[in-house]
């Protein structure tokens, strides 16, 4: 696996129009947003979220990236997606790392830091501005979840939360922790649940050149 880089992922936004919806993750993933620096671009959780945001007509995602869903391979053919009404971020911005090989989830004092909760709130104001409704957040895992509740300067938003779409995140919000479940099943029960999320105000098809 490639080296982590550590480095501040950005919020991806529309390259135009109103944003409905907004999904918040953990952190940059190691193998994904960590090297294509794009929220969920690569992180093997994330193939299931560009799923759900394509079949919702919420992203247009190049036709060659679901033939091997690698950040450094998005990175090093600039391969990125197109969003549609929809902003993606992460609780915390970088892949939290002491060594630079290991990923471990980003800790209280991580998210609670003032300059990350000033982050997020400034996010969320981004991407209310010209929306008609109040804006839904649909937070993965219970500590992007926990984060989010705790943002005072925010603007109003309707907060929904899921379990994480890792393989340990679903397993562990499963009946007896998955125990005599298949994982592809879990996948395409959470897939189901972000889809009939995405599907409220489903924005208008649009082809990009």
């Amino acid at each position: 696996m490639p080296r982590i880089q550590g480095r501040p992922v950005p919020a991806l936004f529309p390259d135009a129009g109103p944003v409905t919806v907004m999904l918040f993750g953990e952190a940059p993933g190691p193998r994904g947003a960590d090297q294509s620096g794009l929220p969920f671009w690569g992180d093997g959780a994330g193939v299931t979220v560009y799923r759900a945001l394509t079949a919702t007509h919420r992203a247009d995602v190049p036709a060659a990236a679901w033939e091997d869903w690698d950040g450094a391979r998005f990175k090093a053919l600039g391969l990125a997606p197109r969003l549609i009404g929809t902003a993606l971020s992460n609780a915390y911005p970088a892949c939290p790392t002491k060594d630079g090989e290991h990923f471990h989830a980003p800790s209280n004092r991580d998210l609670l830091d003032p300059a990350n909760l000033a982050r997020l709130e400034a996010e969320l104001v981004r991407a209310s501005q010209g929306g008609a409704s109040t804006l839904r957040v649909i937070a993965f895992g219970k500590r992007a979840q926990w984060v989010l509740s705790r943002l005072e300067g925010a603007p109003p938003f309707e907060l929904h939360a899921l379990p994480h779409p890792s393989a340990q995140g679903l397993l562990q919000a499963a009946p007896g922790k998955g125990k005599g479940l298949r994982l592809e099943d879990l996948r395409a029960e959470w897939e189901a649940r972000l889809r009939r999320l995405l599907d409220q105000d489903r924005p208008e098809r649009r082809t990009f050149a």
